[in-house]
């Protein structure tokens, strides 16, 4: 009774960030068909709480689970792994 239990993590791309505190990430995974057994890209779309608005379009960000925010929101971003080369 009342074990920690580990929360979900992913590694995506920011795709959008004109939201105010909220932005939106890419996460693309390769899996297999079953049929024709080639690899195929399946993109997830995640809406991410971003409290101090840093993340811009292209960066690369961890994001853990946490309580619903919003109606969408259920990730917080952890740390941005690489800024994007910019304009």
């Amino acid at each position: 009774m009342g074990e920690y239990k580990k929360r979900k993590s992913y590694v995506g791309r920011v795709i959008s960030d004109k939201m105010n505190k909220t932005a939106v990430l890419a996460v693309t995974r390769k899996i297999s068909h079953p049929r024709y057994s080639k690899t195929i890209n399946r993109t997830t779309k995640f809406k991410v709480h971003d409290e101090k608005n840093e993340c811009a379009i292209g960066d690369l960000v961890k994001f853990i689970e946490t309580r619903p925010l919003s109606k969408d929101k259920r990730w917080t971003v952890l740390e941005i792994l690489e800024k994007s080369r910019g304009v």
